[in-house]
């Protein structure tokens, strides 16, 4: 585990109430006051085949988390996107140095949610897109805001949501999330897929993701289901 977030974690135990009004914080700044407003744009196709996208905000396991609660998602993965595969570790990416992007991998039916209705629940309530190469208590380039486009399509998309919401000033700072393209994604280790779900008290969880979900049920309900699409229930 990396020692800094472990530190975090005891810091949480003993400083509980003031972690909260921090993560509290946090979350208003995200956006949890309130939805960012609906992608204008049309992104593909709303029927055929599955689709995937890959998003960086934060520790993977909120993310996950948050996504895993999004009707038509039928798989969630923890990874790493941004480096090479030889330094898809997570010991090593936990350095900063790699160009590793704690990340996840959203398969999806764009029949169900779009890809433009994926960057809306990400800039909404999945993380904080005004915070650079940071997330909450956890600093470095891994833990940045990027969204990894697979096809011009993706890529179109999510530039006229990023114009879109900076257009309409709807965080109180600027947006600081990178659009890069996707070259690999590479699952993260077996013990860090569905965390959130398998450790639902876990300190960090609790004071730093489990508000997310909430503000997900709170703020797009009509992308919320309670029953979360699970790694392992898809092996």
């Amino acid at each position: 585990m990396r020692s800094f977030k472990l530190s975090v974690l005891a810091a949480s135990i003993a400083l509980g109430v003031q972690l909260w009004a921090l993560s509290a914080d946090s979350q208003s700044r995200g956006g949890s006051a309130r939805a960012a407003e609906a992608p204008t744009t049309v992104s593909a196709s709303g029927s055929g085949s599955l689709q995937t996208a890959v998003l960086a905000g934060g520790c993977f396991w909120g993310t996950q988390g948050v996504f895993e609660h999004v009707k038509g998602v039928r798989q969630v993965l923890a990874g790493y996107a941004g480096g090479e595969k030889s330094t898809a570790e997570y010991g090593t990416v936990s350095t900063g140095t790699t160009g590793h992007a704690e990340s996840i991998q959203i398969t999806f039916d764009p029949a169900v949610v779009s890809y433009a209705d994926i960057l809306q629940i990400f800039f909404s309530v999945a993380h904080d897109p005004t915070e650079l190469n940071r997330q909450g208590p956890d600093t470095g380039t891994q833990y940045r805001s990027e969204i990894f486009f697979a096809d011009q399509t993706q890529q179109k998309t999510a530039l006229a949501y990023i114009a879109q919401l900076d257009q309409a000033h709807v965080f109180g700072h600027p947006i600081v999330t990178r659009v890069d393209p996707l070259k690999g994604f590479y699952p993260a280790e077996g013990y860090h897929q569905d965390f959130l779900v398998r450790n639902p008290r876990y300190p960090y969880i609790v004071y730093n993701d489990l508000p997310k979900i909430a503000n997900l049920k709170r703020e797009l309900p009509q992308f919320y289901v309670d029953q979360p699409a699970l790694v392992a229930a898809a092996k």
